[in-house]
């Protein structure tokens, strides 16, 4: 049992860890509102983790062979959303840096806990990359394919909690970095540079893609 906890907190940190356009995201996303919206947006991520991790452990190589001939289209939308999302963050950013020159405005609704989770989740959830690197790891285990359903939850709930963590520390620097730059002038600056930032690594995903 503790070899199937280590191994799901190693597979857990191995995915969440590497910073691409959706950490990016989440920094981002947790500057400009608040340590709630990060926090909720974090477990998105987290979940997509999880639940990526429970198919590959019971699904194992047929699923990888299923998504293969998808990995392509879901890699195209995966980019286009994120730029799509940098856009948006990009002229909102924008929008409130210039409302703070006139009378302010209510009419925008503000984005909930509950679209942040969904919102991340979805994402997420695009990147195939994600489940045949967690199949990769449990067929490259043979002790960990071969062991019994609890060792096996036991694998799914470390890389679970391990993404959480580090989402979770991604979104804590995302809510100090908005403490800093306290400033509409700094936030514009902030959210500019990130939504430069994760189109970027978006069309670095097209161009490996294509």
């Amino acid at each position: 049992m503790i070899a199937a906890l280590v191994a799901g907190l190693l597979a857990g940190y191995g995915i969440a860890m590497p910073v691409g356009a959706v950490a990016t995201y989440l920094v981002a996303l947790t500057a400009r509102t608040s340590l709630k919206i990060g926090v909720f947006a974090a477990l998105g991520v987290a979940t997509a983790d999880g639940l990526y991790a429970l198919i590959a452990t019971i699904g194992g190589s047929a699923l990888a062979h299923v998504i293969e001939p998808i990995t392509l289209p879901l890699q195209w939308a995966s980019a286009l959303v994120l730029i799509g999302l940098a856009i948006r963050s990009g002229t909102t950013a924008i929008s409130q840096y210039r409302k703070r020159q006139t009378p302010t405005r209510t009419d925008e609704a503000p984005l909930s806990p509950a679209r942040a989770y969904i919102g991340l989740l979805g994402i997420t959830m695009m990147n195939p990359i994600t489940v045949i690197y967690f199949a990769a790891l449990v067929l490259a285990s043979h002790s960990t394919a071969a062991s019994s359903h609890l060792e096996q939850a036991l694998f799914v709930l470390a890389a679970f909690v391990a993404s959480a963590s580090w989402q979770l520390l991604l979104a804590g620097g995302g809510a100090l970095l908005g403490r800093v730059l306290t400033g509409s002038r700094g936030r514009l600056i902030t959210a500019m540079a990130s939504s430069t930032l994760i189109t970027a690594l978006a069309i670095h995903l097209l161009i490996s893609a294509s």
